[in-house]
């Protein structure tokens, strides 16, 4: 099952944030293989490199982990965080069904609809490993 994971789930792996720490330790396990591309991989790099609290190889472990996928076309669903739609396109460019995030509110009025890809909390993603 390939998964995207924004950015908030990851930080709060980090953090220890219970679901998100249950999902990326998924990943780590090989229970869910995580997607990454360019701009997402800055982007964790970005925000994990503000606090002294996110050092350590966490994220070199979970990158060792995913599957990379470049995005080749811009699809733009012009989301409420125009900072998110990049991870619309990664996941239309890996052929994911997934997203997680901590963050729902952002993804629900794309003006363009990708209704094969389901966006989830965290607790969602363990619910459906789980089954």
């Amino acid at each position: 099952m390939k998964v995207v994971f924004d950015t908030n789930v990851f930080v709060g792996a980090c953090m220890g944030i219970g679901p998100a720490n249950q999902t990326i330790r998924a990943c780590i396990e090989g229970h869910v293989t995580p997607v990454m591309g360019t701009a997402l991989f800055r982007e964790y790099e970005d925000v994990l490199g503000r606090s002294e609290l996110f050092e350590g190889s966490l994220l070199d472990i979970f990158a060792a982990r995913c599957l990379w996928s470049r995005i080749y076309f811009g699809w733009r669903p012009n989301l409420r965080d125009e900072g998110d739609n990049h991870l619309i396109e990664l996941a239309v460019a890996a052929g994911c069904h997934m997203i997680v995030t901590r963050n729902q509110r952002d993804f629900v009025q794309m003006e363009l609809q990708f209704p094969e890809i389901r966006i989830l909390e965290p607790a969602e993603l363990l619910e459906v490993i789980h089954k």
